[in-house]
């Protein structure tokens, strides 16, 4: 699917409150989608697996499932995957072959420990779901939360090697409701694209890594080649075994999130990183949209997790 430019900014010029309305009502829709998916499988799994690249908006949609799911009286508990992460360690921490920290490896997760996490679940048992510090890079065993599964009540681990069965050994006979997502939609203008999806979820992903994560643009866009691959290699190859599929794109997103990319080109990005040129493209593509007011973003809106002032904590 593919959003076409003039009408974008049509759309923002013109009724902007009700483009975000219909947008979002479209991902909405997805998402009980989803949870409805979930409820036909409950009696056979109480385990949902949700995927996606990075920068998709799987934290919030992993909490809007759970939202809907708790209104037809299904306890949900949300765990990042992110939490399972290894302390960064310069010796046993996975490298890429330049010797660079590999963080979208699935070998950064402790995969002995979610895997004991899911037997102990399925068999009833309370486990101590770990919390991961990135301002830290190691997991703080202080803020570590139990959790036990009882009747009616189910779990939603989401992270970018959700579906990958290497992590969660659900390949070999286990059985989970599986869910992949990704922001995936171009926009186009006379035939051509302007804005990749992929471009979508990078500027997502730097936002909320500048916002909340500590790390300037500079850093994120010098990872960004490392997590393109990093996709190809761990996330992509699994979406196929997902119950469903769907796109987190929005059509206001690039309006919405203009002013704010703004700040993340005057970070000191090196010119010598790998895809250096495509990220000077996308700056130069912001000039293309309209730029819709913050304020027509309600704080139930997916773009919340990476702006902030959103319903949910994170």
């Amino acid at each position: 699917m593919a959003f076409l430019l003039e009408e974008i900014n049509r759309r923002v010029l013109e009724d902007p409150e009700e483009f975000v309305r219909e947008s979002d009502a479209v991902y909405e829709a997805n998402v009980r989608r989803a949870a409805e998916v979930i409820l036909k499988n409950i009696d056979r799994s109480r385990i949902v697996l949700l995927s996606g690249p990075s920068g998709s908006g799987k934290t919030t949609t992993a909490k809007n499932i759970e939202l809907v799911l708790e209104e037809k009286g299904v306890i949900t508990h949300t765990i990042s995957l992110d939490d399972y992460f290894l302390d960064v360690d310069p010796e046993t921490s996975p490298k890429d072959e330049k010797g660079d920290y590999d963080f979208e490896s699935p070998d950064c997760i402790d995969i002995p420990l979610l895997t004991q996490h899911f037997i102990d679940l399925d068999m009833g048992r309370e486990v101590m779901i770990p919390k991961f510090e990135f301002i830290n890079q190691k997991r703080n065993p202080d803020r570590a939360v139990p959790l036990r599964l009882n009747k009616n009540e189910i779990a939603i681990f989401e992270g970018i090697h959700a579906l990958n069965d290497k992590l969660t050994l659900h390949g070999e006979g286990r059985i989970a409701t599986k869910i992949y997502i990704s922001a995936r939609s171009n926009v186009e203008h006379e035939g051509r694209v302007v804005f990749k999806g992929t471009w979508m979820r990078i500027i997502r992903r730097a936002i909320r890594d500048k916002q909340f994560r500590g790390a300037g643009a500079a850093y994120t866009f010098k990872l960004w080649d490392n997590v393109r691959r990093g996709e190809k290699k761990y996330i992509s190859p699994f979406k196929n075994t997902a119950d469903i599929i769907f796109d987190t794109s929005l059509p206001y997103e690039v309006p919405a999130l203009k002013r704010m990319a703004a700040e993340l080109f005057v970070d000191d990005i090196d010119p010598n990183i790998p895809r250096y040129h495509e990220v000077r493209q996308i700056e130069k593509a912001f000039a293309l949209f309209e730029e819709l007011d913050e304020y027509f973003v309600p704080p139930t809106s997916l773009l919340r997790e990476f702006m902030g002032g959103g319903i949910h904590s994170y």
